[in-house]
């Protein structure tokens, strides 16, 4: 029996993620021209259906496919470098990396980076990003090439590094002009004020302004991740994180916030209020914790309110992972760990992957779930195993049994980007023989020693050297003053 579709999957579970959070236990979903066409129980005649490509779902799970709402891709080939640091010399080290990235070192090993993110994503079933970086083209154009979907920007900050402002900003107009709505759609632009701890409101008035002459495109930014956020915006003439944010006109559908990790009862209740989103990355801080007394991301809270949660994994080559299926099971244990358990239901985890991510970045009318008329963003899972058996409460199995290394097939905009385990945009050794040449050649050219023992960085003295000055000194000159202020 004829289709004339792309791609037909029959008899498996399916977790639609639509406004019922449907699941159907033997399910088939057929797509065309790049859009779920059909979502609905099986037939005995679906076998025998053709399309270009058919898959039997039997003893597989079809769900849509995962949403990164923040992460940073630049540096994802020193994945394990950073593992065994303090969180003072790690952020020490990063600090004086991302100065020299800005200024356009090292650009093999973000190339090698980001192809190497890209065929992770794809074989861990995550169809889109939302990614911030120095230098966001090659990022967008490894996704763009290798099929996914992303959402790239470049930070923007005054008092992080001392890249000229100007430069910075016509850095970012100039990627939303190239690069935004290219590849078919897949990739678009964002505008990326860095934070509220390191942008003064000079730079925050100008991302303003930029947002304003493109008003499809998200903003991106880190908020409320540490308690320097509202000592700096009060030294901006705010009264706090959000105020500076509400003064200039960006605390709106359009945000996104990493983070939101010291947020307070008044805070959540604004974001959700201004249909704002955060996204939550459990991971980063359950490993990078700078003090463990601080206050943890109040995510039961924001969705108690009614405000939109993404899950992200950050600097995913912080703490070694890029399993976006695993920071569902930890965003349950750290929110259980720090308000009480039962903190979450299954589901509310598996829409923080996928619908609610679809949501931050306000493309949910397009993916994020599995309904006819969406783009066909689908991964397939491999539930034969034992460890999925019997298979009852499928979210559940989801949220905290299911890893990357579970994801068979995954399908962007209807395209099979990996089937079966086999990659089909990318040639696995071929990127990873790259990503380890590059660091190679990285550890050689500023003395890191990378290798199967462990990690270890150069001297201090080469990362004073190659930290920025400017930038930093006014930074804490002015947290300094206004701490000073507030005691006063």
């Amino acid at each position: 029996m004829s289709t004339g579709s792309d791609v037909v999957v029959h008899d498996a579970t399916v977790l639609t993620m639509d406004s019922r959070d449907e699941i159907y236990r033997d399910g088939t979903v057929v797509v065309e021209d790049g859009e779920i066409t059909e979502v609905r129980e099986s037939k005995p005649s679906d076998p025998a259906l053709t399309a270009e490509t058919v898959i039997d779902g039997s003893d597989r799970l079809v769900m849509p496919g995962l949403v990164n709402a923040h992460a940073h891709l630049e540096i994802s080939a020193l994945v394990g470098a950073f593992s065994e640091m303090g969180l003072g010399e790690m952020f020490a080290d990063m600090t004086a990396l991302c100065e020299q990235l800005g200024r356009g070192e090292y650009e093999y090993l973000v190339e090698a980076s980001v192809e190497l993110a890209a065929l992770n994503f794809v074989r861990g079933g995550i169809t889109t990003v939302n990614a911030m970086d120095a230098i966001p083209r090659h990022g967008a154009e490894a996704f763009g090439d290798a099929g996914l979907r992303g959402f790239f920007g470049p930070w923007i900050s005054d008092l992080f590094w001392d890249i000229p402002e100007d430069e910075q900003f016509e850095r970012a107009r100039s990627f939303i002009e190239e690069y935004h709505d290219t590849y078919d759609g897949r990739i678009r632009a964002t505008v990326c004020p860095h934070d509220d701890w390191s942008c003064s409101r000079e730079v925050w008035e100008r991302a303003a302004d930029l947002a304003g002459e493109y008003p499809d495109l998200p903003v991106h930014t880190h908020l409320l991740e540490l308690d320097a956020g509202n000592v700096m915006s009060r030294a901006n003439d705010a009264a706090d994180s959000l105020a500076l944010l509400d003064d200039i006109g960006l605390l709106n559908d359009r945000l996104v916030a990493a983070h939101f990790r010291v947020a307070d009862e008044a805070d959540v209740e604004r974001i959700a209020a201004n249909d704002a989103a955060v996204a939550h990355c459990p991971s980063i801080f359950c490993y990078w914790e700078p003090d463990g007394e601080t206050e943890w991301t109040p995510v039961p809270s924001l969705r108690d309110a009614g405000a939109t949660v993404g899950l992200g994994l950050d600097d995913h080559y912080w703490h070694d992972s890029t399993d976006l299926l695993g920071e569902a099971r930890q965003a349950r244990l750290a929110a259980n760990l720090s308000f009480g358990t039962n903190q979450f239901e299954s589901m509310d985890l598996v829409r923080m992957l996928t619908i609610e991510g679809a949501r931050a970045l306000g493309v949910a009318d397009e993916i994020g779930s599995i309904e006819p008329g969406k783009r066909a963003d689908i991964v397939v899972l491999d539930l034969s195993k034992p460890k999925f058996a019997p298979r009852t409460n499928v979210p559940a199995l989801v949220a905290n049994t299911a890893t990357a290394a579970d994801v068979e097939t995954t399908i962007v905009d209807g395209e099979i980007l990996m089937h079966d385990g086999t990659a089909h945009t990318l040639d696995p050794e071929a990127v990873c023989d790259r990503a380890e040449r590059a660091v190679d050649r990285f550890g050689e050219e500023i003395g890191w020693e990378m290798g199967v023992e462990g990690s270890e960085p150069p001297g201090h003295l080469q990362t004073v050297r190659d930290l920025p000055k400017r930038g930093p000194a006014h930074l804490l000159a002015r947290l300094g003053w206004q701490r000073v202020k507030d005691v006063l």
